[in-house]
């Protein structure tokens, strides 16, 4: 009996040292992020933000579960992190995606309408006086709008989810950080939000777990800068000039409607760069700010479009065989990417058209 007691004691010292510790160091690196992160950029104070409101949070998580009688003004202080938890989140990963700060300047009225309206909210209901209030309404109120902010912030993560999941492109180093950055979060909220099947003291535990991944990923990535600093490396030169912009545009679609680049299978963007003579970084520039689409989907278009006009006038060829022509290396490759850009296969597709 006594061993059990001893085992179930040591459990929860561990419990607490784990918890608590990822919330020590949590406001370290949030401290960090806020004042010291050079070179200094917004999405550096975003990002340290993010950190301090779930370091906030998650203070209280630990220090309520070992210490149930703890003053209703920490549980307060501890929920009202909450409010600052998603708006955090969402800008950190739009200036990351957005660097120039004109594209985001709203952030202030977020947090000063947020701040104002928990400030005056928290003087004339205090937890301590309203507790049915809180409990009731109020939390839930709070976990909803982290949500909103989520899913704010996972419409500016779509272009990367696209890339990496539909278009299978290769994971780099800024994507591993990003993507564990959102799920994180997403994790924790969905272990307060759904509290009553888990355990309270799960959101600390996968608070600390996001937060030593993420330094793992610091500490063993070659690329930092790109990680903590991609608006900079990324955008360092200029946007691309109109009258260039618009003279890039006209030669790229040249390449592919008349010289049909998209027919190499092992087509990549250094050798359209090459044959446009330009930088690869200025070919992606042209192709994300000036046509909206990653280098996958600009070929595809291309590939799709040539696609449909052989399924219209070459009738000897099989449909693999066209696949082929049209620059697909495979034709599980071919069938699946036509269906997503057409909405059918592609026999039906020439089925339809005769």
């Amino acid at each position: 009996m006594e061993g059990a007691n001893y085992f179930v004691e040591l459990t929860r010292e561990f419990l607490f040292f784990f918890s608590a510790l990822g919330a020590f160091n949590g406001f370290i690196i949030a401290g960090y992020f806020l004042f010291f992160a050079k070179p200094k950029h917004i999405s550096n104070v975003f990002l340290g933000g993010f950190l301090l409101a779930l370091s906030i949070r998650i203070g209280k998580s630990v220090f309520f579960y070992f210490i149930p009688d703890l003053a209703l003004f920490y549980l307060q202080l501890g929920l009202t992190g909450c409010f600052f938890i998603g708006p955090f989140l969402y800008f950190y990963l739009r200036s990351m995606h957005l660097p120039e700060e004109r594209h985001y300047e709203s952030w202030k009225y977020h947090l000063i309408v947020l701040t104002v309206f928990a400030g005056v909210f928290g003087y004339l209901y205090p937890f301590e006086h309203e507790v049915e209030l809180w409990r009731n309404y109020v939390i839930e109120g709070i976990y909803l709008l982290w949500l909103a902010y989520t899913l704010l912030a996972a419409y500016e993560m779509r272009a990367t989810f696209r890339r990496v999941f539909l278009e299978r492109e290769k994971w780099r180093s800024v994507d591993v950080w990003l993507v564990s950055i959102f799920t994180g979060n997403v994790a924790i909220w969905a272990a307060y939000y759904f509290v009553g099947y888990t355990s309270y003291i799960l959101g600390a535990l996968l608070f600390t777990f996001m937060l030593y991944l993420l330094l793992l990923l610091l500490f063993f990535s070659k690329k930092k800068n790109s990680i903590l600093y991609r608006s900079n490396q990324r955008y360092k030169d200029k946007k691309i000039d109109k009258k260039v912009a618009s003279g890039l545009e006209e030669n790229l679609h040249m390449l592919m409607n008349d010289e049909r680049l998209f027919e190499n299978p092992n087509l990549k963007m250094a050798d359209v760069a090459k044959e446009l003579n330009v930088q690869v970084h200025t070919l992606s520039q042209l192709l994300n700010d000036n046509l909206g689409k990653s280098f996958n989907q600009y070929i595809n278009e291309h590939r799709i479009a040539f696609a449909k006009e052989l399924l219209n006038t070459s009738k000897h060829l099989t449909l693999e065989a066209i696949g082929y022509e049209c620059g697909f290396n495979s034709k599980s490759t071919f069938y699946s990417t036509f269906k997503k850009m057409t909405g059918m296969t592609p026999s039906k597709f020439q089925a339809a058209s005769r």
